[in-house]
């Protein structure tokens, strides 16, 4: 099922925050799952894999519980949203040549559009790595290599942020993207929480609509 950027994320926002994510973390998660679209990495499946592994559960949870050393969260596994954040919020420290270590972070493809905004604020490309995985991006191209498994793993036991980096191969993004019908659904199950619900005065008002005012 092909989608427009937009659309993606539009519906990655609204999902985002019906799975809890406070809403500039919402706002966050959707552009980068935008992102990652827009480089036919499937950004909506991921998105919706994490928002399912995480639903209603305190985020404090599988935030980094230090930014000192190596960042690991309380529940021992972290979300590649709240520890992507923190990497772009740290990213002078890579500038200084300081990496940026995480572990056991979920669905980690997805704190790589974070890095891309590091890089644009660096002026330099910033490259995020783990097991199998390599990738670099100055913020408006991606290169990646490894294979296809653990480039979407949904689990990294370590993963490395980095700069400056070197782009081999960048690829430039693209207006539209597939999305699975089963990610789709998930998503916008996330989102309907989002909606208000029906209150008796709107229902009347609705009604109203079809009634003839002489009646």
């Amino acid at each position: 099922m092909s989608h427009s950027l937009n659309e993606i994320e539009a519906m990655s926002k609204r999902a985002a925050r019906g799975a809890g994510l406070a809403w500039g973390l919402a706002e966050e998660a959707a552009k980068g799952t935008r992102w990652l679209s827009a480089f036919s990495f499937p950004g909506v499946e991921l998105l919706a894999g994490l928002l399912t592994l995480n639903d209603r559960l305190p985020a404090v949870d599988f935030s980094p519980a230090t930014l000192e050393g190596c960042w690991k969260a309380p529940a021992g596994r972290m979300s590649s949203l709240i520890a992507g954040a923190a990497m772009s919020d740290c990213a002078m420290r890579m500038a200084a040549g300081q990496e940026i270590e995480m572990e056991n972070l979920c669905f980690p493809l997805l704190a790589v559009p974070f890095a891309g905004g590091a890089a644009l604020r660096l002026g330099q490309p910033v490259s995020v790595s783990w097991q199998g995985a390599q990738f670099a991006t100055d913020g408006q191209r991606l290169c990646a290599q490894g294979d296809r498994k653990a480039l979407l793993s949904d689990r990294a036991r370590r993963v490395i942020c980095a700069a400056p980096a070197e782009m081999q191969g960048p690829v430039a993004p693209v207006q539209r993207a597939e999305v699975s019908v089963q990610a789709w659904a998930q998503l916008a199950e996330f989102a309907r929480r989002t909606y208000a619900p029906a209150t008796e005065s709107s229902r009347l008002l609705g009604a109203g609509a079809d009634l003839d005012d002489n009646e």
